[in-house]
């Protein structure tokens, strides 16, 4: 894989399980803003989906699933989402608002309302 896959494969690795991120989210995260679509070609070439590169994790920024999939179709996206815990707010979106994992500065992740320094002993 070339340089951009292996940073969007790293950034993808940091969602957690119960959580989602957006295409944008993870080109923000690795210094490409501009960059979405690119994350997605990138994603269509992991090389390990599952727990080792969680790309189901990743969904559009309205909370919508893969209308395509690439390992498997919308149905198999939405099954693994939801056994992690993400909640659904219809068929074809997460309720983004419960499950969204953001990328903070300086390499610190994780939702807003968390003081991740503390809860990681950082303090």
């Amino acid at each position: 894989m070339g340089e951009f896959a292996d940073s969007v494969f790293a950034a993808v690795q940091q969602i957690p399980r119960g959580y989602v991120s957006t295409y944008g989210d993870i080109a923000r995260a690795i210094g490409h803003p501009r960059s979405a679509r690119y994350v997605g070609y990138a994603l269509r070439t992991n090389p390990s989906p599952g727990d080792a590169i969680p790309c189901h994790r990743v969904v559009f920024k309205d909370g919508s699933i893969c209308d395509n999939f690439a390992f498997g179709g919308p149905a198999v996206q939405r099954r693994m989402l939801e056994g992690e815990g993400v909640p659904f707010a219809d068929e074809m979106h997460v309720d983004i608002e419960h499950c969204h994992w953001t990328f903070a500065p300086r390499g610190a992740y994780g939702p807003a309302d968390i003081d991740w320094r503390a809860e990681l002993g950082e303090d």
